[in-house]
């Protein structure tokens, strides 16, 4: 998710402004290696997020419509799921 963020942000040159949509709350755990069961729970190793297919994460404004496409693009590679590019003609500047 992070990956993704610093990608999309290079990609548009700082310009225009960058939403996420989701927030990773869910904390995700895991125990160190060679350690016997039990003893409880193990640490938390970093959190994640689940989401719907159709769910918005990313969302750009104030950049134009192909730099935005190609910087999402470059984020998506980033993520571990199938990601689909979407225009509202409000939020990006036309060319």
């Amino acid at each position: 998710m992070e990956a993704a963020r610093r990608t999309i942000t290079r990609g548009v040159q700082r310009r225009g402004r960058l939403w996420l949509r989701i927030f990773p709350h869910t904390p995700v755990t895991k125990k160190p290696t060679e350690v016997r069961m039990g003893k409880g729970k193990g640490a938390v190793s970093y959190y994640g997020f689940f989401t719907q297919p159709g769910r918005i994460i990313f969302e750009l404004d104030g950049v134009l419509k192909e730099l935005a496409r190609q910087a999402l693009d470059l984020g998506s590679e980033k993520l571990a799921c199938r990601t689909k590019f979407i225009l509202h003609n409000t939020f990006l500047l036309e060319t």
